[in-house]
């Protein structure tokens, strides 16, 4: 087979897929440890792969510039010379770029898309096992003897955001608590959110019986949200047991800030992914959407809560804007003591 120098890597978005790549990113540099890794992803994105050191180089794609945008991306890219295209998104944007003449190999993500719309539409599992997106990443590299390492996700955090987070951290005094719990209430679609409601009585719970310190995250369209909770739990708990940083931290402070962390509580979300890159407890609640999808927490330390053999999940593979038929029983029938009790299981308090 021929030799492998320079290797682009297509993943336009979204925060949770970019952050499944990180294995693949791994172990390409481990089989290829002095050829060039590029990686193209949206502008927004950037910053997740940006600083990752198994990279060479970073494409930033402004989503805004629109198909003028993406005929320069090719531009670079068939002047870069790349021997091998490695596209895991495989949507449209990224057929026509990794069209470029000149590639030795091309390789394609397998998305499942007849086994997720027989999942979602007609309700049969044709899936052969639950397969990690991180480890249909690697699946098409195959030929080339690559494989997972087994090693997990990561991100890479220069070290002036972590100082700069930790100084964050220091002034809310995090050492007067017994346990420190990070809530992500928020998802782009409602049938992935927990109502919210249950997060603010779950985090009330929380800070009394565990002493418990709630840091809660979240992007800047969830500031409401975010709010309220944080209103809610200081209100019935006491002030100053909860403290959130919707809109005010970028990705991979979000990132350093779960550090600090002994669990973390999420929706189906890219903050889900975020936190188990770093390796946190996790506590992940699923609606509308099933593991087969393959987003499910990648990492031994967390547990998926769900309400298996209803006969309208999943509904869709990315979540919906409202409950199709109208209960939304995937999500109220998951109630806060289940959820309590998995934190405490999580934590070892069980």
């Amino acid at each position: 087979m021929a030799t492998i120098n320079k290797t682009l890597v297509i993943r336009f978005s979204s925060i949770g897929d970019i952050i499944l790549s990180s294995p693949l990113l791994r172990v390409l540099r481990a089989k290829f440890p002095d050829g060039q890794i590029d990686y193209v992803t949206r502008k927004e994105y950037a910053e997740l792969v940006k600083s990752n050191q198994n990279l060479n180089c970073t494409y930033e794609f402004d989503a805004t510039r629109g198909f003028e945008g993406l005929r320069d991306l090719k531009r670079k890219a068939r002047g870069e010379g790349y021997d091998l295209i490695i596209d895991i998104h495989d949507s449209l944007r990224s057929k026509y770029l990794r069209s470029i003449r000149g590639p030795k190999h091309v390789a394609v993500v397998n998305k499942r898309v007849v086994e997720r719309t027989m999942l979602v539409k007609l309700k049969k599992n044709v899936y052969k096992g639950v397969v990690s997106v991180a480890d249909r990443y690697i699946e098409p590299l195959q030929q080339f003897g690559i494989v997972n390492d087994g090693k997990g996700l990561e991100l890479h955090i220069p070290d002036e955001i972590l100082f700069g987070v930790s100084s964050r951290m220091a002034k809310l005094q995090l050492n007067r608590f017994e346990k420190v719990i990070g809530l992500c209430p928020g998802a782009r679609h409602f049938t992935k959110r927990w109502p919210a409601e249950r997060f603010a009585d779950l985090g009330m719970q929380c800070a009394r019986e565990l002493d418990a310190k709630l840091l809660i995250f979240g992007g800047g369209e969830e500031m409401d949200l975010c709010t309220t909770l944080v209103n809610h739990i200081n209100e019935h708990a006491g002030p100053d047991r909860a403290t959130h940083f919707c809109g005010q931290l970028s990705l991979l402070e979000t990132a350093a800030s779960m550090n600090f962390c002994d669990l973390i509580i999420t929706n189906d979300s890219g903050l889900m992914h975020i936190a188990t890159a770093m390796h946190r407890t996790i506590v992940a609640i699923f609606g509308s959407t099933v593991k087969e999808f393959g987003f499910f927490p990648y990492g031994e330390n967390a547990v998926v809560l769900e309400r298996p053999g209803l006969h309208c999940r999943p509904c869709s593979h990315i979540g919906r804007s409202e409950c199709p038929e109208e209960h939304f029983r995937c999500m109220r029938e998951i109630g806060i003591e289940e959820v309590y009790a998995a934190a405490r299981r999580m934590i070892g308090l069980n």
